[in-house]
């Protein structure tokens, strides 16, 4: 029997569980049960015999995780498959691998006759800590990160910990990077804790924001903490560095961008760049990519819409601001340093 904890996202009628611990997975055909269900298509990024029998006639579609597969093409094939099985509008979706996958499965469901349940296994510490919760679903263009999408929230949320055993070092900096901004949004400090805490702590934070916003109205842009300056250095290292490792950097960035602006002191914008050294991150940007890439692909975010738009800390708390002159941008960019190429 499992020990997973159990948060819940409450969103009234499409209110779901996130069961996080060793042998959460093990869950799943209870809650295919619950939904109804007679068929599933499991789209997995990962070895046979992850994703346990879901207890219904089933296939099994292979995917692979990456930015470069977070693409419309992807969800194209993805839905077809659905179809070849004969996946009907009562039947079930389960994905299982990392926040790529859970993203792309999440929007082919999302559109299969205009939405089919869906069930996440995220099997990365960044899947687990943010992106298998929130009903955010999204495939990247050329011209941006995550610029077609929609909302879908799904049935359940497996966060199976003894999946994280495997992983190898740098998917764990991918995950840290968001935990480390999770310090600033509400979570606490949860430097030192056991991963299963840290997991949960940040999931019931994100929950919580979901719940109160669901649809990025207000306050739900708080999640983006660091994503913006992240999201651009994805784009411009052609997603050599990845997203959790981009949003460090982009933690760092936002509290030095929030004290060049006064909004908050030197004590906070240290604390930053102290808070991702505690999680052994990367806090430079990358010798190669150019500031004037970055200042154009940040115009490119998709929440902004008047001018450069970054989710600052503040002497209210966070909170998205625009139109930030771009040339404090530039002279913050320039105070990050550069790795050694």
């Amino acid at each position: 029997m499992t020990t997973a904890r159990r948060i819940d996202v409450q969103l009234g009628e499409r209110s779901y569980p996130v069961h996080i611990g060793p042998g959460a997975r093990s869950l799943l055909p209870g809650i295919v049960a619950r939904t109804g269900a007679a068929r599933a298509v499991v789209v997995s990024a990962r070895p046979a015999g992850t994703v346990p029998d879901p207890g219904v006639a089933h296939r099994v579609i292979r995917a692979q995780d990456g930015e470069h597969r977070k693409t419309l093409a992807t969800v194209h094939e993805l839905c077809r498959g659905f179809a070849e099985f004969g996946l009907t509008r009562a039947d079930l979706v389960i994905s299982c691998g990392g926040g790529t996958t859970t993203d792309v499965v999440g929007l082919a469901a999302s559109l299969y006759h205009r939405g089919v349940a869906v069930v996440h296994l995220p099997t990365t510490l960044l899947a687990q800590v943010d992106a298998a919760v929130g009903g955010k679903t999204a495939v990247n263009l050329p011209e941006g990160k995550n610029l077609v999408g929609a909302y879908w929230q799904p049935r359940a949320v497996l966060c199976d910990t003894e999946l994280l055993s495997t992983l190898p070092r740098e998917e764990w900096a991918n995950g840290y990077g968001e935990i480390a901004r999770c310090h600033f949004i509400g979570a606490g400090d949860l430097r030192g804790l056991p991963v299963h805490e840290q997991i949960a702590a940040s999931v019931a934070l994100k929950a919580s924001v979901v719940a109160a916003d669901e649809r990025d109205a207000g306050l739900r842009h708080i999640l983006n903490y660091g994503h913006t300056l992240g999201h651009a250095l994805e784009r411009a290292t052609d997603f050599a560095l990845r997203h959790g490792e981009g949003v460090a950097i982009g933690t760092v960035f936002a509290g030095r961008l929030a004290g060049a602006l006064g909004r908050v002191g030197r004590a906070r914008v240290t604390e930053h760049l102290e808070t991702v050294r505690a999680y052994g991150l990367r806090e430079r940007l990358p010798a190669d990519v150019r500031t004037a890439e970055l200042v154009a692909l940040m115009r490119q975010d998709k929440k902004a819409t008047t001018g450069l738009t970054f989710v600052l800390d503040g002497p209210s708390g966070v909170e998205r601001v625009e139109d930030v002159p771009e040339s404090v941008v530039v002279s913050t960019l320039a105070e990050m340093g550069r790795e050694r190429s």
